[in-house]
């Protein structure tokens, strides 16, 4: 029989990855996707030449550095279950393009290196997540090498992030005596996951728990399991899904303990798609009509074809290919002709897509972040966040000749959200901000290769930038030509005022009052008649 949206909807499960640089992130989702049959073999993510990249970092900046800086979209099935992960940048200086992506999903896989802990990056990412509710996972990686001890780890997580744990699976060993996790509700053992079984056992004495480690380690194990069943709580999947506890596992990505019983876990604890806040009302995952909204564009994932790819979460309905769906910004008209699903750079067309599902839109410009779609309905969706940058550059380009495509260049990586854009109203250069020096790196290195485009930076004399409102308009008018030098406008035309520093934002806030200054920008403010 034909599957209800009913069902479609119930079978989705729609989350993003987030980590503190390094900890193991990028491993942990090709595994994923690897146990979930969506690639054959994972590559290393610090490769050598003669090895397969990661898959999920496609950019050559990605790979020649072992980062993530954008966001890869990925969805295969597992199970009875639809899975599209977000595997977003754990480097601060993408936290805007993070951010962003974490209004996108549902849950979120919170992963913690077993020696190093709580990491800041870490700490901030959580703090995103619980603003808004999103129930975390927490797998803590890296149990085959020299590890702090798992009840330390547990203390620091209910510490720092103020969240209950309840572990799920325990480590058998650590480090060179690392051999698997022992289930402690279960009373099971898994060990790679490469095999999909589960060895019952008696106890965390048996043989097939204990007895894989050495013998003077193995006394130890089975009081840590018996004190762990008895101190700590047990996992509670209401108090999950409201964000006040995460459920724990241990295991090592890179050489395959632990990820499997990740990925069950998700399946069988993670929420399907939840309603989304728009403007008017709060939209069902399982109402009739489709809706969705844009929170990511990435320009030139395909070199040879220039395209340009609106990443959507769709947030009830059914998208169908072909079908016109309505532009809430403008009001027109949009054919969905070539939906597509995404594995990394890999793409197919999405036929049907349903709550919870994440396709791309490919367009030319058509589309930008914050974006609604719908059927008809003229609503938006809230909550998709732009963060006033940190850093103000000029660019600089070698040939001259070559302005306006540079002018268009800038552009499409604002539309992208690689940077932010702003225009001086005294007709003066344009001005470019990041929110960290990386970006810059990347805005350099993607112009150079994409564009043709060699240019370097130099500093502008602002280094802070706010939007500005003001509850009369004639306030506002009069404030913009009183600093006329000091105004640019934004990619959607809005005004930002620029300050040379802190003391100088300050001074004009104290000398105008009735003026707003504010650094998160969302875009949920736009929407045709």
């Amino acid at each position: 029989m034909p599957e209800s949206l009913e069902q479609a909807v119930a079978r989705r499960r729609t989350f993003a990855i987030i980590s503190h640089p390094d900890a193991g992130k990028t491993t942990l989702t090709e595994k994923l996707l690897l146990f979930g049959g969506a690639i054959q073999l994972a590559g290393e993510v610090k490769a050598k030449k003669d090895r397969m990249h990661s898959r999920s970092d496609w950019m050559k900046i990605e790979r020649e550095r072992g980062i993530s800086v954008v966001t890869s979209v990925m969805t295969f099935e597992y199970g009875d279950h639809v899975y599209n992960l977000l595997d977003t940048p754990g480097h601060e200086d993408f936290a805007d393009d993070t951010y962003r992506t974490l209004t996108a999903v549902d849950a979120a896989i919170m992963v913690v290196d077993a020696a190093k802990g709580i990491e800041p990056r870490t700490l901030k990412l959580f703090e995103v997540c619980r603003l808004r509710d999103i129930p975390i996972v927490t797998f803590v990686n890296k149990m085959d090498r020299e590890a702090r001890d798992p009840f330390e780890i547990l203390d620091e997580i209910e510490d720092k992030l103020a969240l209950d744990t309840a572990p799920v699976t325990w480590p058998i060993g650590q480090g060179r005596t690392f051999s698997g996790t022992y289930h402690l509700a279960d009373n099971a053992v898994r060990r790679l996951d490469s095999e999909d079984t589960r060895t019952p056992v008696n106890g965390p004495e048996s043989d097939s728990a204990a007895g894989l480690l050495p013998e003077n380690d193995r006394e130890a194990f089975v009081e840590e399991v018996n004190l762990a069943r008895e101190a700590c709580k047990p996992f509670d999947i209401e108090a999950f899904l409201e964000g006040h506890l995460t459920p724990v596992f241990f295991g090592s990505a890179l050489r395959n303990y632990g990820v499997r019983d990740l990925i069950n876990a998700l399946g069988a604890y993670a929420p399907p798609p939840r309603a989304q806040q728009a403007d008017t009302r709060l939209v069902k995952a399982t109402d009739s009509d489709m809706t969705a909204f844009v929170f990511k564009i990435q320009a030139n994932m395909d070199p040879n074809h220039r395209d340009r790819i609106a990443f959507v979460r769709v947030c009830s309905g059914k998208l169908k290919r072909g079908m016109k769906a309505r532009l809430s910004r403008t009001g027109k008209a949009l054919g969905l002709s070539a939906p597509q699903f995404f594995f990394a750079h890999q793409r197919q067309l999405a036929d049907d897509a349903y709550a919870g599902d994440v396709v791309g839109i490919p367009n030319h410009g058509t589309l930008r972040i914050g974006d609604t779609l719908t059927e008809g309905e003229n609503i938006v969706f809230q909550g998709v966040p732009n963060f006033a940058p940190e850093i103000l550059r000029r660019v600089r380009l070698e040939d001259a000749m070559k302005a306006k495509k540079l002018k268009e260049a800038l552009q499409q990586m604002a539309e992208e959200g690689v940077v932010q854009l702003f225009s001086p109203e005294d007709g003066s250069p344009a001005i470019v901000g990041v929110i960290g020096a990386l970006q810059l790196d990347v805005l350099k290195e993607r112009l150079k290769s994409e564009y043709g485009l060699p240019v370097s930076f130099e500093a502008a004399r602002f280094n802070v930038c706010r939007w500005i409102s003001a509850d009369r308009r004639a306030d506002l008018e009069k404030f913009i030509d009183a600093k006329r030098g000091d105004i640019a406008r934004d990619l959607d035309g809005d005004p930002v005022f620029l300050a040379s520093d802190g003391f100088s934002l300050n001074y004009e806030g104290e000398r105008w009052p009735d003026i707003k200054f504010v650094h998160v920008k969302e875009y949920h403010a736009v929407k045709a008649a």
